[in-house]
């Protein structure tokens, strides 16, 4: 009973909280595009941040609501998650983020299916996670669609910022089908994809050629239409691709039909370094804690670290977990890279700025910058150490958590 009550009220409390002006005072501001800053303040006002610097030097307004923190950085981004289709029960009630029925369904939209009152994202929010980049699981040839929300809101709706983020694809054995089905084979993935690309693009001539005469158009259809977006370049294809050889497809695909991609897991990134990097696209790196086995097995937790020094843009994420609890939480990922070589300032930059930068949205997210959403996260100690907590979560203005984790 006890339990049932806390759950109402976590339930609730996003319809009880409203934006307000916020300061944060902290003894360590980490801005991320800038220097960090000792004994700072950071002040959000009408949701965004209008303000940061020094306590000496930058004064907060009467009437703001005062957080303290040791430190202060910005809200998380999840670059990669199945976060409000995948829940927290783990039972078929729950489980939206995969139908097994079809290889290629990219007509299929996250927004359709995700839940915002799903408890694992309360869970998300209290460890200082306020953006995530989720839908479909990667676990078919084409999943579907994903989109990118803010971990608060009791509906989609006020959660959302991208409807319509990238298009979910898989390479590699987790999308391969048993048996007599398709696809049974690498080849026979990429001929499946290059088969639907191809027929999206007929149907892109078929709809220029009937320009506005509605009785030469063709039959809608959802599938083409979603791949439309691809070819015309509006979304990403994000391809899931541990192994170097799934790794190199997904690049020649997307050279063949003049994609924009997005690397996703590439656990053998480190042998594809000079491609990644002539590519020019970015990488949704495999959680450094993940199991390093089947697909993940030759993954390293020193790639963080060359895909840096290499230049290539990459971010951490969450990903797909099958079991209990249906979640990872990107802070402690970084901080295991970190641990490997990567770094505390670029490990927090790859689940802050960079994370941002790899869905499109640095311009609102990602730093302490005036001007950007008032997302951030408070700790009490170094985020990156084992004993240390987050203290608070804001969002927008509003204090979506003060629960200690």
């Amino acid at each position: 009973m006890k339990l049932l009550s806390i759950w109402i009220a976590v339930l609730s409390c996003s319809a009880t909280l409203v934006a307000q002006d916020v300061a944060v005072r902290a003894e360590l501001v980490h801005t991320v595009s800038g220097a960090p800053i000792r004994d700072g303040v950071v002040i959000v006002r009408g949701g965004k941040i209008a303000a940061v610097g020094a306590a000496a030097s930058t004064a907060i307004p009467s009437g703001v609501r005062v957080l303290d923190a040791k430190v202060v950085t910005p809200g998380l981004v999840d670059a990669h998650s199945v976060v409000g289709l995948a829940g927290y029960l783990n039972q078929p009630q729950d489980q939206d983020q995969l139908d097994p029925s079809a290889p290629i369904q990219p007509e299929l939209r996250a927004i359709d299916a995700y839940n915002a009152r799903e408890r694992l994202i309360v869970w998300l929010r209290e460890h200082g996670v306020t953006t995530v980049h989720t839908g479909h699981a990667p676990a078919a040839l084409i999943s579907g669609q994903t989109m990118v929300v803010k971990t608060r809101g009791e509906t989609v709706d006020e959660a959302v910022l991208v409807p319509f983020a990238m298009i979910a694809a898989t390479l590699g054995s987790d999308s391969r089908a048993s048996g007599d089905k398709s696809p049974g084979t690498a080849g026979k993935q990429a001929a499946m994809l290059r088969e639907a690309l191809i027929g999206a693009r007929e149907y892109q001539r078929k709809l220029a050629q009937a320009g506005d005469d509605a009785s030469k158009r063709p039959d809608r259809d959802l599938r083409k239409e979603a791949l439309l977006a691809l070819l015309e370049r509006r979304v990403p294809l994000m391809v899931t691709a541990q192994r170097h050889q799934d790794i190199a497809s997904a690049l020649r695909l997307a050279k063949e039909f003049d994609l924009r991609l997005v690397l996703d897991g590439a656990a053998e990134a480190y042998e594809m370094i000079e491609p990644i990097k002539a590519s020019g696209f970015p990488v949704i790196l495999h959680p450094p804690l993940a199991r390093f086995a089947g697909e993940l097995e030759n993954a390293s937790r020193a790639t963080p670290k060359q895909l840096l020094d290499a230049g290539v843009l990459f971010a951490f994420q969450s990903g797909y977990e099958e079991y209990v609890p249906k979640t990872r939480v990107v802070l402690f990922e970084a901080a295991v890279a970190a641990a490997h070589g990567l770094g505390p300032q670029a490990a927090l930059r790859a689940v802050t700025l960079d994370a941002a930068r790899v869905l499109g949205l640095e311009a609102r997210l990602g730093s302490l910058e005036v001007g950007k959403d008032g997302d951030l996260a408070l700790y009490d100690g170094d985020p990156f150490e084992y004993t240390s907590h987050c203290i608070g979560t804001v969002i927008d203005g509003v204090v979506v958590s003060e629960t200690v984790r």
